[in-house]
């Protein structure tokens, strides 16, 4: 098939996800090495979002690559039923960078399944229903993980009649755009208030580090203060790592950096580096005493899959072999210097955040009203978006990037250079400058 023919198909005959499918032409990818990806003309584009933040180490990482061929000739698959050496040699890994005190797993094929595999998990142990959640947060698209998701996306999931009952939105931590009732710190009190006034409540789900949303870095109190409360009222705390674990952050997981032991974490993404589908729900021993007797209710056919899990173990590997996890803590400063430096040069850019190699670039109208360009709302309508011009600008100059509502979210493979970070600042530079115009004084 020429390039025409294959996007042509794909658009006719596959669907796009979270979109209209009129008018969708996608990208013809053919290939991809290291922090960047070719289309079917050879045009290369540097990959400063690592896909969908999840190609931590790059792309075709060699030792991921051997490991999943090594492990196709020997065991590709056998029920969950049965042990296999690759699913514990994961767990043994998995004990050594994971939270202490996170000591057993179930190993899904997404983080959407982790997610669900985790509240069901919460509900089973604690014998309650009812979960809180925040907004301006995404944990998946199945029915216990979408009805968990505070942006727009549950929208549509509500309009079908398919969202789960029993969970309780509650403000996020977002330290730019507070709450109109509480500042970031000031959302605890209102969980607070949320609990003294509701029964049955199970667990809270968060993002440490919140992602697609805008890359929300809470206060160094925030974490902390809100595991004591729920320590308090006898709620489990769900950390949804999948973006923000597997040095994304500068550590292993973004809660590390608060040092909060979470009593379930899920993570998935980088866990592979995207090169397999895996999804993990780890959990304190005390939960998992609980199903030795306890029913433990959920599985599926390619749970503990062998093709997903031996890349999980050679991922792990390379994380340590390259010292990745460093490197994002000391190389992610460097770009949020640039990343603000270049702020400083565009009246459209309202804020710069982020941690480890995981940053935003948030676009507004006016810089005093922090009005953004575009909303949850806008997008629901189908309104064009300026983030989307922007983009386009990106793509047009090899950069790719994810734009989201009216900000950027920059999460690079762990691997990228100096010399690349600047490609990367030259083409907002150019691109931006499309934002810059629509500023309002």
């Amino acid at each position: 098939m020429s390039e025409l023919d294959v996007s042509a198909f794909v658009a006719k005959h596959t669907y796009g996800t979270w979109r209209p499918q009129k008018g969708w032409k996608p990208l013809h990818v053919t290939r991809a090495e290291g922090c960047h990806f070719y289309d079917a003309s050879g045009k290369r584009y540097l990959d400063m979002s690592a896909q969908l933040m999840c190609s931590n180490l790059g792309h075709q990482n060699a030792a991921v690559v051997d490991a999943i061929c090594k492990q196709a000739k020997e065991l590709c698959f056998v029920a969950p039923g049965f042990a296999t050496t690759v699913r514990a040699q994961l767990a043994q890994k998995l004990i050594e960078v994971v939270p202490k005190g996170i000591e057993k797993f179930f190993f899904a094929t997404s983080g959407t399944e982790a997610n669900e595999c985790a509240v069901k998990m919460a509900r089973l142990m604690t014998g309650k229903r009812k979960v809180l959640a925040r907004y301006n947060s995404y944990h998946g698209s199945t029915a216990a993980s979408v009805a968990l998701t505070g942006d727009y996306r549950r929208w549509f999931a509500e309009s079908t009649g398919n969202a789960v009952d029993d969970v309780i939105h509650v403000p996020e931590c977002n330290p730019y755009r507070p709450s109109p009732f509480h500042s970031a710190l000031e959302t605890i009190d209102y969980i607070e208030y949320v609990l003294k006034n509701e029964a049955n409540v199970a667990a809270m789900i968060v993002e440490p580090v919140v992602g697609t949303n805008g890359v929300l870095v809470p206060p160094d109190e925030y974490l902390p203060k809100l595991h004591a409360l729920l320590k308090k009222h006898g709620v489990l705390l769900i950390a949804d790592e999948v973006m923000a674990g597997w040095g994304r952050t500068g550590a292993w997981f973004s809660v590390d950096h608060w040092n909060v032991k979470p009593d379930i974490l899920v993570t998935a993404k980088g866990v592979t580096s995207a090169m397999a589908p895996l999804g993990v729900v780890g959990t304190t021993r005390e939960i998992a005493n609980f199903f030795e007797d306890g029913w433990f209710a959920h599985g599926h056919t390619y749970e503990s899959h062998s093709l997903t899990l031996a890349p999980a173990i050679a991922a792990i590997g390379e994380y340590k072999r390259l010292g990745l996890i460093d490197r994002a803590k000391d190389l992610g400063t460097r770009f949020g210097e640039k990343l603000k430096a270049l702020a400083e040069r565009h009246p459209s850019v309202g804020d710069v955040r982020g941690l480890g190699m995981f940053w935003a670039i948030e676009l507004v109208k006016n810089r005093q009203t922090k009005e953004p360009f575009n909303t949850f709302h806008d997008k629901f309508a189908r309104k064009p978006m300026l983030v989307d011009q922007v983009s386009a600008k990106l793509m047009e100059q090899g950069v790719y990037a994810v734009g989201w509502m009216s900000h950027f979210v920059l999460a690079p493979p762990l691997i990228i250079t100096e010399a690349e970070l600047d490609e990367c600042i030259a083409a907002f530079d150019k691109a931006l400058a499309i934002a810059d115009a629509a500023v309002v004084a």
